[in-house]
């Protein structure tokens, strides 16, 4: 546990909002000092470890993945002046205070000393990596995927706890993606006073909306757990002065993705004249596929937790998009398990339980040494 708390702390002080090559360096740092993996580090800032069945190829891989890059922190989450300083870390009421303890440094932490101290079976690849650029889209991982980063199999480390029940680190086995858009509407600029002389870009965004509220989300299943997605629009913006019928205007939809589905905005767009779909962000959705390696993901979680006398842990959904979305859609079979809780990941008073990075500890180690 302390080894642990140190770790974490020692990563969560390391600014890495805007560069993560300080955070990259401490954990590459670590590996080689810890352990006799074969580390490497590529051009993006990506950290990788490779220790057992490494010299076979048609060894089975499972990676321990997560990301070093956190979002800016608040101004009390620094010291000195301005966001430029190390982050402040306090230790408290058995948790750990910090910009990135959640989200996700203190579950890389627990997934680095799994990665040293499990044994995994004679015939399998056991992997760590550490992502950059996670927050902005997941540009480490797609880096490293588009490189030839392929386990078949991967325990992605955010967050999973207080899921299904208050006191459990449950595993997730899907989660929805986000599919950020704008619907473009066009029309043709006119004085005020004469409205028909032109066509209002407004009113035919409006339109458009309208067929958003109308449309259908899509749902999905997966190992008996449902998913399902979501549609709003966020913002409107059209128009420059009162008294010109605006040309243009843009509705701003944020859509939660499942599994297998988006919904129609394409078929909105095209139903309405003058308006088009701009996708500016896609971030996939995870589904795991291998029943086998989410039953026995469950089985190590929920050994761990009734070795302390707590709840049993579920398979459940996640309704943020991860880098197991990116696995997921290049063929590896992904779970998601880790320390973060509903409401802590991105706050002011962001935190992690030491109870809660310990047995994610022991769950990566478990299902690092597991038969699967």
């Amino acid at each position: 546990m302390d080894e642990l708390a140190e770790l974490t702390e020692r990563l969560v002080s390391i600014p890495s909002h805007e560069d993560e090559t300080a955070a990259g360096d401490a954990i590459e740092e670590w590996l080689r000092a810890e352990t006799d993996a074969t580390v490497e580090r590529d051009d993006a800032g990506n950290v990788f470890a490779f220790a057992g069945a490494t010299d076979d190829p048609d060894a089975e891989s499972l990676a321990l993945i997560g990301h070093h890059d956190v979002v800016p922190p608040a101004p009390q989450q620094t010291a000195g002046e301005g966001l430029d300083g190390e982050y402040v870390v306090e230790r408290r009421d058995g948790r750990i205070y910090g910009r990135g303890t959640a989200d996700m440094k203190g579950s890389v932490a627990a997934a680095m000393l799994a990665f040293r101290d499990a044994a995994p079976p004679p015939d399998r690849e056991l992997i760590f990596a550490s992502f950059v650029g996670e927050e902005v889209g997941g540009e480490g991982a797609r880096h490293a995927i588009d490189a030839g980063f392929a386990p078949d199999r991967a325990v992605v480390a955010e967050g999973s706890t207080n899921y299904s029940k208050s006191g459990v680190t449950d595993v997730v086995v899907a989660h929805r993606g986000r599919r950020g858009s704008r619907l473009v509407a066009r029309g043709e600029a006119a004085h005020a006073s004469e409205p028909e002389a032109g066509e209002n870009a407004i009113y035919r965004a409006c339109d458009a909306i309208d067929g958003v509220r109308d449309l259908d989300t899509p749902r999905a299943t997966v190992l008996g757990n449902d998913v399902s997605g979501s549609l709003a629009v966020t913002i409107v913006d059209g128009g420059d002065t009162w008294n010109v019928i605006p040309e243009r205007c843009e509705a701003t939809v944020d859509e939660r993705t499942v599994p297998g589905g988006y919904a129609d905005l394409e078929g909105v767009a095209d139903a309405v004249p003058g308006v088009e779909l701009v996708v500016d962000q896609d971030l996939p959705p995870m589904a795991c596929g291998d029943a086998a390696f989410a039953d026995a993901a469950l089985d190590v979680a929920r050994t761990v937790h009734d070795e302390r006398g707590l709840d049993a842990p579920e398979h459940v959904t996640k309704p943020h998009a991860t880098d197991a979305g990116w696995l997921s859609g290049a063929g590896t079979e992904c779970l998601v398990c880790g320390a973060s809780e509903p409401g802590e990941a991105h706050t002011d008073t962001e935190s992690a339980s030491l109870d809660v990075l310990d047995r994610c500890y022991r769950i990566y180690a478990g299902v690092a040494e597991r038969e699967l």
